[in-house]
């Protein structure tokens, strides 16, 4: 048998089995081919068959898009993530795709939309976000609007995308639409969210909208995106393509497609409502910590010297008793301790049970009925803007960036 080479077209024989895919390579005495339905499978290298070998393939960012110079002009940022991807098919392998001709040559159709530019700040999972990278993405995103991007799409892994589109919009005022966009299934499967994610993202960037927004899949079909409030949205569901929520409010609107017209509710704040500001620091010895029953007090010893510390409580707001000693001390050594709810829709109200009266007598912030990941974020930014404690408590019960409803629906 001639010599198979990664790229290969191959048919794998077997009885009254065939089956032909893309050989990748040979691991562990098995070869790895990929199938049309985009999954791998390992089979006995005996019984493949060489059926094509495809011509060499011109490297990724080859050749140049024509971009309509008459549309208007988008910043595409790229932290990484699956949307950011494309898979060569010659090796089964999943590859960063971040520049704009890239990413026209994959989804031709967002040319019809805009022109493009792209800049790329990190080509990371986005479990490994943290702090330093939010304000990265602030500055890059302020320097892009004042060059004149008429709107900006973030591409971002979904696992954390909502920390870090609360993180912008705690940072940023803007007068244009940030959308921060991902995809749940990668490009080479069948099912893959995301051109159609890309597309919505693109409408909703070129649009009326003025704040900081995610948008993804609003059902798991293929015929419409939400628009969700950063400060408001998570995502519910591992796997779904409709696992992003908004939470305590309806989205801030939606995206038909394929026809891809925007609708936005009253509530969305819109284009040019704001002027540009951006206030980045953050304080980073903040830490979110979810309570569960029997939880040791002494826990709470691994936030020594913290500047924040968010409790996703049970129920209004609570913790064990034995906790409300240890939480006094952090609270007079100078810790900003903050109270939401595990419970999600809702709202923080320490003022109906003992356990939350004593939580409030020893200065525990009531968090209303923030997200407890958005107020990791406000707590970040808060503590990092203001040296006052009094103004800092302050600041954490007043909707700054749509974090707190007046009503819990």
């Amino acid at each position: 048998m001639e010599t198979l080479l990664t790229g290969d077209l191959v048919r794998y024989a077997k009885g009254a089995v065939t089956i032909t895919g893309t050989y990748i390579a040979e691991r562990d005495g098995m070869a790895v081919i990929k199938l049309k339905s985009g999954y791998n499978i390992g089979v006995s290298p005996e019984k493949l068959e060489l059926i094509e070998r495809p011509a060499p393939q011109p490297p990724a960012g080859a050749g140049v898009v024509i971009q309509n110079p008459g549309l208007p002009e988008l910043a595409i940022i790229s932290t990484g993530g699956t949307i950011a991807s494309r898979v060569d098919y010659r090796t089964g392998a999943v590859m960063s795709q971040f520049s704009a001709n890239d990413i026209l040559r994959a989804i031709p159709e967002l040319g019809d939309l805009a022109r493009y530019r792209d800049r790329q700040i990190a080509n990371i999972l986005s479990e490994n976000m943290r702090p330093a990278l939010w304000q990265d993405l602030a500055r890059a995103i302020y320097e892009e609007i004042r060059a004149g991007a008429a709107g900006v799409i973030v591409t971002h892994g979904t696992d954390t995308m909502t920390y870090s589109a609360a993180a912008v919009r705690f940072m940023l005022k803007t007068p244009v639409p940030i959308v921060f966009v991902g995809s749940q299934r990668s490009a080479d499967r069948p099912s893959s969210d995301n051109a159609m994610n890309a597309l919505c993202s693109a409408a909703v960037a070129t649009g009326d909208l003025g704040e900081v927004a995610v948008v993804m899949h609003a059902t798991t079909s293929d015929d419409r995106c939400a628009v969700h409030r950063a400060t408001r949205v998570r995502k519910m569901h591992t796997s779904r393509r409709d696992a992003f929520l908004s939470i305590g409010m309806e989205p801030l609107g939606y995206v038909d497609y394929p026809s891809l017209s925007v609708t936005l509710s009253d509530e969305a704040v819109r284009r040019g409502a704001e002027n540009l500001e951006i206030h980045d620091a953050l304080e980073e010895r903040c830490a979110l910590l979810h309570f569960y029953p029997g939880m040791p007090p002494a826990v709470l010893d691994a936030f020594e010297g913290y500047a924040g510390l968010v409790i996703s409580g049970t129920g209004l707001g609570h913790v064990s008793t034995e906790w409300i000693a240890p939480l006094q001390e952090m609270i007079d050594g100078g810790t900003t301790v903050v109270m939401t709810s595990q419970c999600l829709h809702g709202r923080v109200c320490d003022r109906v049970y003992n356990t939350g009266r004593d939580l409030l007598a020893i200065g525990v912030v009531e968090g209303e009925d923030m997200l407890p990941e958005a107020a990791l974020v406000k707590l970040m930014w808060v503590l990092g803007n203001e040296n006052d404690p009094e103004k800092a408590r302050l600041l954490m019960q007043t909707d700054l960036a749509g974090e707190i409803r007046r009503r819990s629906l």
